[in-house]
């Protein structure tokens, strides 16, 4: 056969077996005898019918059973079935069979492997040997079509030795030692039907396609060489491409010491996958909202600073006036004014993802003083008339604040304390930009 992948699998071949067979004790005669014979372990006329028979030894299936348990293939009732899903790509959105282009996987004896990777031999249009025969192209007839085939050695035979590797049964048989769930069935939950009738049991299989594809794509991320070169360049503060990592996998292996009896796939890939973390969500408590109507009604409140208020009335309740008192007084506004600064800055980190422009009802100067929307920023650094009004609106909270904590006991306060408030307001004017 001229065709340069099949005679490199076949060179291949010969390289391992000679390797195994050749010792550095032999003589040339020996070594030359080992090479005839190894020819003719591996001429096509020799090759081809002991492999279609032991082709059948080796099953493709997309969804392998012994991911469940190594000896879920043969059980009482003979072997489980193969399964080979054919479905078919569609724009659903969901990760499933038929949606990934991935390699079908094989399960059976290990010593036919080498048959499995003969068929699986991609040519040069693309398509698998195995393809090929289906199809009963000019290239299958070619190579099966022995120039001096002995009784049963005929292409026709030879075909169907090699594809019993993709035979299924017509009636599925399952395994004891499968992973199985009851599924429920909504008609017959619907209907009058009996309890045992409502259910249906699956067996739950592996997809190792899709399994291995992502620990291919996960490994390609992690330890590709660009990935190393741009590791080392950050570690020595180089300019990069950037990277992407993925944090929290976990690895899992199938077969332990013998990861062939799994799968032939499982075996290519050392019995290894990768995992995703896959834990329920930790959600966190979200203490501070965007207001939507009024910062000074849903942000902040007075009982947030109830412990000032208390303190300013005993002050206020005091005989005496002087200058302690009066510093003391305008610590406890300078504490009220701060837990409004603190809350604003609050606001203004949630801003980002969680305001929302369409559900605003935030008047023009709280929504130029809380929002982080770019024309919001210019306003707050280029114009001065919005924070005249939260200048307003502050002094109006503490004087506020003051009666309604207090209630009945609160002592009226006068025009000038007022002004006393807004002084130190407007002392913290910058600081509320």
């Amino acid at each position: 056969m001229d065709d340069p992948v099949i005679t490199a699998f076949f060179d291949e071949r010969k390289a391992s077996w000679l390797k195994k067979n050749l010792t550095a004790a032999m003589s040339e005669i020996e070594v030359r005898e080992k090479t005839i014979e190894c020819e003719a372990v591996f001429a096509l006329p020799q090759w081809l019918p002991n492999a279609a028979k032991r082709a059948g030894q080796i099953s493709i299936s997309t969804h392998p059973c012994t991911f469940s348990h190594p000896s879920s293939r043969k059980n009482k009732n003979g072997y489980a079935s193969s399964i080979i899903a054919n479905s078919k790509q569609g724009n659903d959105g969901f990760l499933r069979s038929g949606n990934v282009d991935v390699a079908a996987d094989a399960l059976g004896n290990a010593a036919a492997l080498d048959v499995y990777k003969f068929l699986t031999l991609v040519m040069e249009d693309g398509q698998t040997l195995i393809q090929h025969l289906e199809q009963d192209t000019e290239l299958a007839t070619k190579l099966l079509t022995l120039p001096s085939p002995e009784e049963g050695q005929d292409y026709q035979r030879l075909k169907d030795g090699f594809l019993a590797m993709t035979s299924t049964d017509s009636a599925m048989v399952t395994s004891s030692k499968i992973k199985q769930v009851f599924f429920p069935i909504i008609n017959a939950v619907m209907s009058n039907e009996s309890d045992t009738q409502n259910y249906c049991q699956l067996s739950l299989l592996t997809a190792s396609g899709m399994v291995f594809e992502l620990r291919s794509r996960l490994d390609a991320m992690r330890f590709g060489d660009e990935i190393k070169l741009a590791r080392e360049k950050k570690k020595s503060s180089q300019e990069h491409q950037g990277y992407k990592e993925i944090y929290n996998l976990t690895t899992i292996g199938f077969g332990g010491t013998k990861p062939q009896n799994i799968s032939v796939l499982n075996n290519l890939n050392g019995g290894k996958a990768h995992l995703f973390m896959s834990v329920p969500p930790q959600l966190k408590n979200r203490n501070i909202h965007f207001p939507q109507t009024d910062f000074f009604s849903q942000t902040v409140n007075y009982f947030q600073c109830k412990q000032q208020f208390n303190q300013l009335h005993n002050l206020y309740c005091r005989d005496d006036n002087n200058m302690h008192i009066r510093a003391e007084r305008d610590a406890y506004y300078q504490s009220v004014i701060d837990h409004i600064i603190e809350k604003m800055w609050q606001v203004r980190s949630v801003a980002a993802e969680q305001y929302i422009p369409t559900a605003d009802q935030l008047s023009a100067a709280q929504r130029t003083w809380l929002s982080e929307q770019d024309d919001s920023k210019v306003l707050r650094e280029t114009t001065d008339d919005w924070l005249d009004t939260i200048v307003k609106s502050v002094t109006i909270f503490v004087f506020h604040g003051y009666e309604k904590i207090l209630g009945q006991k609160a002592i009226k306060l006068s025009e000038t304390e007022y002004k006393q408030m807004q002084k130190l307001v407007l002392i913290n004017k910058e600081a509320l930009r």
